[in-house]
């Protein structure tokens, strides 16, 4: 395959095939590669100058190399770069003899007669210029062909506008393709394949519906609680499941809905459930990634067991545990008052821990004393902690007395 030297060796190999048929058709002309200004002739003679003015991507080739390395970034096979050159012939000698227009009809002869670049030319090119020996073009399993590209006349005068300072030439445009540019970089070989496993399955997209409680549709999820993730498709070959940045494998799982418990160390707020399906695939049989559900939202609610209660601060154990950067806020409600004045309520935000912690500390700043009763909840990240408001029930409050 052709290296970095292939594109200088198409525009060498250009001129070995033109310089004879050119000379035929105008005695003492050459070939160059200089800039088409009228000037190209050092000599002052008739000149053919070949200019290569852009570049661009083969459309059929250009992905045929993917992909180029393994997930782990080893390469797996050399990476190719796929060109179509595009040239400008223009055409310098007397317009008396027609010298232009008879180099511009023998060009285009040739290369329609020989549109394509053989081995010999590319050797010829070799041998005359040296510095491209080992460029591998002649090697190269596509053959680089020439065709004429039609340009208008718009575009004609848009690509010599493009050339400072430049009077118009008699030129035509051509477009060789293709050159495939290899790197020098080496594949590492695979061990050869002893066993193939061939499995066709229909696809399956895994979706929840809603995420709730065991104990209910409206009733809060706590970290004792159970969850019951509903929806369709949730059964896999190996089926796990995303809570937060956890991932579980839970104990009973069906087509229509997934049972388990609050994985541990999920914390409190708004968390993110996924169902992950993995397929057993290989000889012995190993999980692979497979399908994966939509992401349903969860508010995990924290539990709040209070410790102590004073005028000024109040401390309590939490469950779970708040993580650092968690948003975390006391509230307070008067729990009685005799009518007709309202129920006293606070409000206290602790600053961003930087540490997990399950004990909270928080400082109170004029809060009414004296044996008042308040019910007391914690938000975590906006999720906030049960009450229970039924003086009967065994759960009623939590409740802290500040003296």
């Amino acid at each position: 395959m052709s290296n970095y030297l292939a594109i200088a060796t198409v525009t060498a190999a250009l001129k070995r095939i033109l310089l004879s048929p050119v000379q035929n058709a105008v005695g003492g002309a050459n070939v160059g590669f200089n800039r088409p200004d009228s000037t190209s002739s050092s000599t002052g003679g008739p000149l053919v100058n070949v200019y290569l003015y852009q570049v661009t991507p083969n459309a059929a080739y250009r992905n045929v190399d993917l992909p180029t390395r393994r997930s782990d970034g080893t390469l797996v096979q050399k990476p190719q770069a796929a060109l179509d050159l595009h040239y400008l012939f223009t055409f310098h000698g007397s317009d008396d003899q027609l010298e232009p227009q008879r180099m511009l009809g023998a060009v285009v002869s040739t290369l329609q007669a020989q549109p394509l670049l053989s081995t010999q030319n590319i050797q010829a090119a070799v041998t005359e210029f040296g510095f491209l020996a080992g460029s591998g073009l002649d090697n190269q399993v596509e053959r680089v062909k020439f065709t004429p590209t039609a340009l208008s006349l718009d575009e004609f005068t848009k690509l010599w506008s493009a050339f400072f300072q430049v009077e118009y030439s008699l030129s035509a445009a051509y477009q060789a393709s293709v050159v495939l540019i290899e790197s020098d970089d080496t594949p590492q070989e695979a061990l050869p394949v002893q066993a193939r496993n061939v499995y066709v399955l229909p696809f399956r997209q895994p979706a929840i519906t809603q995420v709730i409680s065991q104990a209910g549709a409206g009733k809060p999820i706590l970290p004792t609680s159970t969850l019951v993730i509903q929806g369709s498709q949730l059964l896999g070959d190996v089926t796990l499941v995303r809570v937060g940045n956890l991932v579980v494998t839970p104990p009973t799982v069906t087509d229509k809905a997934i049972i388990l418990p609050v994985p541990a160390g999920v914390p409190a707020g708004v968390q993110g459930v996924q169902v992950i399906q993995q397929l057993q695939i290989g000889t012995p049989p190993q999980p692979h990634p497979g399908f994966e559900s939509n992401v349903a939202p969860m508010v995990l609610h924290p539990v709040i067991t209070p410790l102590a209660a004073t005028s000024t601060q109040i401390t309590a154990n939490i469950t779970p545990a708040v993580q650092p950067a968690q948003r975390v806020t006391l509230l307070l409600n008067e729990a009685t008052s005799p009518p007709p004045a309202a129920p006293a309520a606070y409000t206290f935000t602790l600053p961003p821990l930087t540490v997990p912690t399950s004990t909270l500390t928080f400082t109170l700043t004029n809060v009414q004393a004296g044996g008042t009763a308040y019910f007391i909840r914690v938000t975590v990240d906006g999720a906030e902690s049960p009450l229970d408001l039924d003086p009967a029930s065994l759960t009623f409050g939590p409740t802290v007395t500040i003296a």
